[in-house]
């Protein structure tokens, strides 16, 4: 048993002596730092500007109508009331779905970025793991402590702003 032990022992210990560099990579902020992610960022802005707008314009109208109510609450009938409580449901449910679809459009527009950029990152992952002799990449935020030479994300980036 013990003869089994030091067997697997020094097979470990001479895996370990020929194995590459082990190195970290925060892939989020990879490609959320690229200058392909802060164009799409500005996109994005653009292109959803205008629903962003009439969703804050919603919200307003919600909150002046809910802070209307409670003021007049005093001088209203029960009849005017429950008018306006009901308009009020209605913006408010108005505004909810707007959001929603602007939320909705914005996820599905982020997940289309970063299915077309992952291809290029592993490309240029793959290019540096040739280039480095790389045999193991730890997700950042899986490690609890990392010397600053093994983290290859500013590398990743700069190779991706590259690409373009």
């Amino acid at each position: 048993m013990l003869k089994n032990l030091l067997v697997s022992l020094a097979i470990l210990t001479t895996s370990v002596a020929y194995a590459g560099q082990a190195v970290v990579l925060d892939v989020q902020a990879a490609l959320q730092s690229s200058n392909a992610a802060e164009a799409f960022r500005a996109d994005l802005v653009k292109s959803t500007s205008q629903q962003e707008s009439q969703v804050r314009d919603l919200e307003t109208q919600a909150k002046k109508m809910q802070s209307d109510f409670a003021l007049n609450k005093g001088l209203l009938t029960q009849e005017q009331i429950q008018q306006k409580d009901l308009q009020f449901k209605k913006v408010y449910g108005e505004y909810q779905r707007q959001l929603q679809a602007l939320q909705q459009q914005r996820a599905a527009m982020e997940k289309e970025f970063l299915e077309g950029m992952r291809p290029k990152l592993d490309q240029v992952i793959k290019a540096l793991i040739d280039e480095g002799d790389i045999s193991l990449i730890i997700n950042r935020q899986s490690a609890i402590y990392v010397e600053p030479r093994i983290d290859i994300t500013g590398e990743i980036i700069k190779r991706l702003n590259a690409q373009e």
